[in-house]
């Protein structure tokens, strides 16, 4: 059997145009999956590397994302006296934020617009999130005019860069201080500036868009939800932070993963039959080779095997050479606006190791199926007749 297979692997070395050909298509199409799947992950990880485990977050009733949801900052204090809530030196753990999204052009394009969300915050935003970390300059005084930039966002829109500035609105104008990191999630697509100058831009002071609060620990969200449950003329619902991303995000890393999905269907189709197409011609070449080893006593299931193997194995090759390119994109950042929250999102592909070896598996399908058939009709010639025709 080893025989047949080394065989075979030579055979594909001298009919290596059509080999090449089969191998740039099951490239193409285990490229075209692992890169979209590799898109999803990154967005999907990106979203729910926001949330934490121990934070609740707090909306209006039935609003579907912060920027959806008003409430007055009074209501905060029922947050604070819930149930559950962690407590520092400074008091709870509570931080009212106010959402807003501005208008910006792209610094390589000043003809396109994006959509940035500014998040106005307190001083107990920085506190209660200690994966948020400065890279550069320094917070944002409270009650000024400064901001902070997050880091994936910095420098890519005019203003967003440190000692630089841009307009909320027309002559409400913040200057960033400090740059941010936050473990590559979607809060670096962000700025943050002081709550106030926020409100005041947008003509909604007083009011808040959500509040988060620290738990002490995860087991405690059931009974600070019930709590703000209870008080049903305050209209406020709580959920869990992880889960309140993922929600949001949920839509547009299914959009990502069915498109990136579809195309690597057709691609796959069209490798397969090339991988065929490749067989086929093999075998019209080797029938007379495929008789004589009949012929030694090699059985119709050895030469399937062998044929199927010898698909498989440039299948696999091209897989692989796809994944190889693929991996290449780890380096490329790129922005999408979610549409569920209005927010311009970057994020990068992240090669998760479940999705490499599941490109790599399609390979292995794809030359099953374009192998299948022309091993089946090299397994039925009969010895005799295929020498004849050799």
């Amino acid at each position: 059997m080893a025989l047949l297979f080394h065989y075979g692997l030579r055979s594909l070395w001298v009919r290596r145009t059509t080999t090449w050909a089969a191998l740039a298509g099951t490239a193409l199409t285990a490229f075209v999956f692992a890169a979209s799947f590799m898109l999803a992950a990154g967005l999907r990880n990106t979203a729910l590397d926001a949330g934490d485990a121990d934070r609740a977050l707090v909306l209006q009733t039935d609003a579907f994302s912060e920027g959806d949801s008003r409430f007055r900052q009074a209501e905060t204090g029922i947050v604070a006296a819930a149930p559950g809530v962690r407590r520092d030196s400074a008091g709870p753990l509570v931080s009212p934020e106010a959402i807003v999204h501005v208008s910006l052009p792209s610094s390589r394009d000043s003809r396109r617009m994006t959509s940035i969300q500014v998040r106005g915050v307190t001083e107990a935003a920085y506190r209660l999130r200690p994966e948020l970390v400065l890279v550069a300059g320094r917070l944002p005084t409270a009650g000024t005019d400064e901001a902070a930039v997050g880091l994936r966002v910095r420098g890519r829109y005019p203003g967003l860069e440190l000692g630089s500035g841009f307009e909320l609105q027309k002559n409400q104008r913040v200057n960033v201080v400090g740059v941010f990191a936050a473990r590559d999630s979607a809060l670096e697509s962000e700025v943050w500036a002081d709550i106030d100058r926020v409100r005041s831009a947008f003509g909604f002071q007083g009011f808040v868009s959500s509040v988060t609060a620290r738990l002490v620990s995860e087991r405690d969200f059931d009974a600070f939800a019930a709590a703000l449950a209870l008080n049903k003329t305050q209209g406020l619902t709580a959920e869990r932070e992880r889960a309140y991303y993922q929600k949001v995000s949920n839509n547009l890393t299914r959009v990502i993963a069915f498109i990136g999905g579809l195309i690597s269907s057709i691609f796959a189709l069209g490798a397969a039959l090339g991988c065929a197409i490749a067989m086929y011609g093999s075998l019209s070449q080797r029938r007379s080779e495929i008789g004589v080893l009949r012929a030694l006593g090699f059985s119709r299931s050895q030469i399937l095997w062998s044929l199927l193997a010898e698909a498989i194995a440039l299948a696999l090759a091209g897989g692989a050479l796809g994944i190889a390119c693929a991996l290449g994109l780890s380096l490329v950042k790129i922005s999408v606006v979610n549409w569920a929250t209005g927010q311009e999102l970057i994020f990068g592909f992240t090669p998760e190791p479940a999705v490499v070896l599941a490109a790599l598996a399609s390979g292995a399908v794809v030359g099953s199926i374009g192998g299948l058939f022309p091993a089946i009709s090299a397994a039925r010639l009969a010895p005799a007749r295929a020498i004849r025709a050799g």
